[in-house]
């Protein structure tokens, strides 16, 4: 989402498991006017331990027509954490409850829009569409009540409502004492990055999730592995997380001052549950050189555009060199498909079953490889200086359970 810090134009992430706006990937700090800082120490998820920040005081921040005054910022400056690569989109920083304190929040999954209310202006939900839920807010971040069925028996569960991850449900091993990883249906993975390293666990499959009337078959779960947890576990009543994957099928109105939300299922509600079943993990690294074919003008004898007539008028060819986004394959499964097919890290994808990805986003991109397994892709790569064709079938990644390197 778009914010004006200090008056200037930045793009955040709108994340709730976060208690104070954190900016990172920071090219021209003199613009944005920070001052009253001093030194902070950050710590997130993983095992590296705590990372160093600055800690600036009185800051301005503007979303749409809202200001909020005097609030207090933090910077990291370490480069490897850095949003952007990974999203396919330019992300200055992570921001939650200076947002969720003062409004009520309406996220619109479906139509991709954020509203603000003012708390005594907002009519609250009445429609039998809407379902009204409490909710806590501890410490900042919002928890909600649900439901899993891991085997047969359904346990209570509270979770974070985490929109900051990509992931659907989070677990943590041990927090109930039903709540394990599936012998039968796991693989070992890398979960993603936090703000102190890596995290990697093991991802599964619950047979349910609910949450008031709804219930959601067959849901995405990981289970992190504890080192990387040593804060997530700082709530002692905390069994996990609910996030994008998830939260997406619903359109949400958060009330934290209420300590409330109304859920709406919406159009993504009944899309399946996929994995990245390719094995291959891209980010956006720099950009490439494309030559393309532009549209066949008229033209006349002088080379002039002719839109009639009939005197000297040729067709001809004519060609733009354009940058487009380089997605790179930076991670990939050691026993998938596409690694036996020949794919490598360091490939530059330049086409996906017979599609440009100069004409694709990245998100657009990773839509090819949360498919059903068994779905056939067909890759063109750069790598170099040669063009390099793969074909392969998307994994079934329960039967092939080793980690990336």
């Amino acid at each position: 989402m778009p914010i004006e810090l200090n008056g200037v134009k930045l793009s955040f992430v709108l994340d709730t498991g976060v208690s104070r706006p954190i900016l990172f990937n920071l090219v021209n700090m003199d613009s944005l006017q920070i001052k009253n800082t001093e030194r902070a120490y950050l710590r997130g998820l993983g095992s590296n331990g705590s990372i160093q920040a600055i800690k600036s005081k009185g800051n301005i921040i503007k979303i749409g027509e809202a200001i909020a005054v005097n609030r207090d910022v933090s910077m990291v400056f370490d480069p490897s954490i850095n949003f952007t690569p990974r999203l396919g989109v330019p992300v200055h920083g992570i921001i939650g409850f200076d947002i969720f304190k003062d409004f009520v929040v309406e996220i619109n999954y479906a139509s991709k829009y954020i509203k603000l209310y003012k708390p005594e202006f907002f009519k609250p939900k009445t429609s039998s569409k809407w379902n009204r839920l409490s909710i806590e807010v501890i410490n900042k971040k919002p928890y909600l009540k649900g439901k899993v069925r891991l085997s047969l028996e359904e346990i209570p569960v509270k979770l974070l409502m985490d929109t900051g991850s990509s992931d659907a449900l989070w677990l943590f091993e041990g927090s109930k004492k039903n709540i394990k990883v599936s012998q039968e249906m796991y693989f070992n993975d890398f979960l993603g990055k936090g703000l102190s390293g890596p995290v990697y666990g093991t991802r599964s499959k619950v047979k349910s999730f609910s949450v008031a009337s709804f219930t959601l078959d067959k849901v995405n779960v990981a289970f992190p592995d504890s080192i990387y947890l040593s804060i997530a576990r700082n709530f002692k009543q905390r069994n996990g997380s609910i996030s994008g994957y998830i939260l997406k099928r619903f359109n949400i109105f958060f009330d934290y001052n209420g300590e409330q939300i109304w859920i709406k299922k919406n159009s993504n509600f009944k899309a399946p549950f996929y994995y990245n079943n390719s094995g291959i993990t891209l980010e956006q690294r720099g950009y490439r050189v494309v030559k393309e074919l532009k549209k066949k003008v008229a033209t006349d004898g002088y080379g002039r555009k002719v839109e009639g007539g009939n005197i000297n008028i040729e067709l001809s060819d004519t060609y733009k060199y354009e940058l487009k986004p380089s997605f790179e394959v930076v991670e990939l499964r050691e026993s998938s498909n596409a690694k036996v097919a020949g794919v490598m890290i360091g490939d530059i994808i330049t086409s996906i079953n017979n599609k440009p990805t100069s004409e694709l986003t990245l998100q657009e991109v990773n839509k090819f490889f949360y498919n059903k397994k068994g779905t056939v892709l067909r890759i063109k790569v750069r790598r170099n200086k040669k063009d390099l064709s793969f074909r392969f079938k998307l994994d079934d990644v329960f039967k092939k359970k080793e980690p990336s390197n």
